[in-house]
């Protein structure tokens, strides 16, 4: 009998260990390989993670896609799941990653794919999907008339590339642009330059902190004014360094940011907090808001968000009776010097997930080839100041239609939104990319970290010198767990930990499963005994 319950013990231990195993992450799946003829005879469902910005428009593109889709492929079924925001997606696909459940296609950012490269073929490689001569990009037998590899914008592909090989494709791109209330600008007695650099919106906005002897600002007769506002300050305090030369990281995961450069912008960015010009989307909300409401000079944003900025902003989120009347420049974010426009590229791209039928894979390959047809790049580019990642598209006449419109309308043709295209279209060539490897999401959040501390502490009256930025870098490494990211470019990645809701959720699935295996014990004793 004591041998008996020594084996059960043990099995119990066992299947604990197994179960809690299994929850720290997939044990892979085989290298997938092209099926040599797509089976049109079987029925598919696969599931489409998206993200829109509450902008109905873009979920009606989405739908398009999906019931396009499947007039092409009636034997395949796509089921969509919308987001709101991009980390949600990423902390959910992690999340499955360890269950093998994932989507079978997801919006996603390369930062995220890397981290997402875990176990083994997780994410599929796509270079020979899109190299195939019948499914891969204007393949022989693809059945829609999608793009050919080459119509596909070479510098917008690149940034898909992870080490060796591709693990996406583009969907939309976009870049920062700097929103100016142009009447505020001229108010203060200055002149927009074609180029606008940092120094000269610091003085314009230092300039327009005066204040009336009744307390309200003499630039616009109101209570409240913060006439320099940052949406994204990963992308700040990335881009600043890009246009000094300074550094950053390197593909091999090397953090360099650390370095007196950022010290000089947070030193700066502390200044201008202090006198109240300067402020971020996290401590103060959407600069749009306050640009629409004249009470921001400067806003910076991306030329997605272009329908929310101006007067007339169609997606507009303030009432109409806060509204200012003002013309709205758009233009490329403040630059270190002239001549040599420094931006960042972003957007969304796709990417697919392994799984066990190589049918099912290749069923999810055809429906993200399909998201970049004319229909859905065109039509989805119309929602915002995003542009097409094909020349196919590009080169429409629909497209050509529609930038040729500017301005016929506050909806559609917003004339705000299309100049926020066309400064990305202009300044392709200009933008750039930060290296990405396993642990990049977490350096672009550590970017954007240093300047909320900076700016927060300064609210606080903290004292800001070379003690609190000694502090701050190490408080910034420690969070971030920037002292372990150390791989090798195309170096299989690491999830790393899981994030807090999911280890709550595994780790009770397990005590549930451990239970039921103890009283299944239990029992098995009592039976044994009789």
């Amino acid at each position: 009998m004591m041998a008996k319950r020594k084996i059960l013990a043990s099995f119990i231990i066992l299947s604990s260990l197994f179960l809690f195993a299994g929850c720290h992450g997939s044990k892979g799946l085989a290298t997938y390989e092209t099926p040599e003829e797509f089976d049109t005879s079987r029925n598919f469902e696969i599931t489409f993670w998206a993200k829109n910005d509450t902008n109905k428009a873009q979920t009606l593109v989405y739908q398009k896609a999906a019931d396009d889709f499947h007039k092409a492929y009636p034997n395949v079924t796509v089921n969509i799941r919308l987001y709101t925001d991009y980390s949600k997606i990423y902390n959910d696909v992690i999340t499955n990653i360890s269950t093998n459940t994932t989507p079978n296609v997801c919006i996603t950012y390369p930062d995220h794919i890397a981290t997402y490269m875990t176990g083994e073929n997780t994410v599929v490689a796509l270079d020979d999907l899109m190299d195939d001569e019948k499914y891969g990009l204007g393949g022989s037998e693809v059945a829609f008339d999608g793009p050919a590899k080459n119509e596909v914008i070479g510098k917008f592909l690149d940034e898909c590339r992870i080490g060796e090989h591709y693990y996406a494709l583009p969907y939309m791109r976009s870049t920062e642009a700097l929103y100016i209330n142009k009447d505020l600008v001229n108010k203060l007695g200055y002149e927009i330059p074609d180029e606008v650099t940092w120094d000269f919106v610091w003085e314009v906005s230092e300039a327009a902190m005066e204040k009336n002897a009744d307390g309200t600002f003499k630039v616009n007769g109101q209570n409240v004014m913060i006439p320099f506002i940052y949406k994204s300050t990963d992308n700040m305090m990335i881009t600043y360094l890009k246009q000094m030369n300074a550094g950053y990281s390197d593909a091999a995961g090397n953090i360099k940011i650390f370095n007196d450069t950022t010290k000089d912008l947070l030193y700066t960015v502390s200044k201008h907090v202090k006198s109240g010009a300067f402020s971020t989307f996290k401590i103060s909300s959407y600069p749009g808001n306050f640009l629409n409401a004249g009470q921001c000079i400067f806003a910076i944003d991306s030329t997605a968000g272009a329908s929310w900025m101006g007067s007339d902003a169609p997606l507009s989120d303030i009432p109409d009776e806060s509204k200012v009347s003002f013309e709205t420049v758009v233009t490329a974010i403040p630059q270190t010097g002239t001549g040599d426009p420094v931006m960042i590229s972003q957007g969304p791209s796709v990417c697919i997930f392994n799984k066990e039928d190589p049918q099912e894979v290749l069923a999810s390959w055809l429906f993200a080839q399909f998201l970049l047809t004319n229909d859905i790049q065109t039509g989805y580019a119309k929602t915002e100041g995003y542009v097409p990642v094909t020349t196919k598209a590009r080169e429409s006449e629909e497209y050509v239609d529609y930038l040729s419109r500017r301005g016929e309308d506050n909806d559609l043709y917003y004339s705000v939104k299309i100049d926020a295209t066309d400064l990305l279209l202009s300044n392709t060539d200009n933008t750039f990319i930060t290296p990405v490897f396993n642990g990049s999401a977490s350096l672009r959040d550590a970017a954007g970290q240093l300047i909320e501390s900076t700016a927060k502490s300064t609210r606080r009256k903290e004292t800001i010198d070379e003690a609190y930025m000694d502090k701050l870098f190490s408080d910034i490494t420690a969070l971030y767990r920037l002292d372990s990211i150390s791989t090798n470019a195309g170096a299989k990645a690491d999830l790393g930990p899981l994030p807090k809701t999911s280890v709550i959720l595994l780790s009770t699935l397990a005590g549930v499963w451990i239970v039921i295996i103890g009283i299944y014990a239990i029992k098995l004793v009592k039976t044994n005994k009789n």
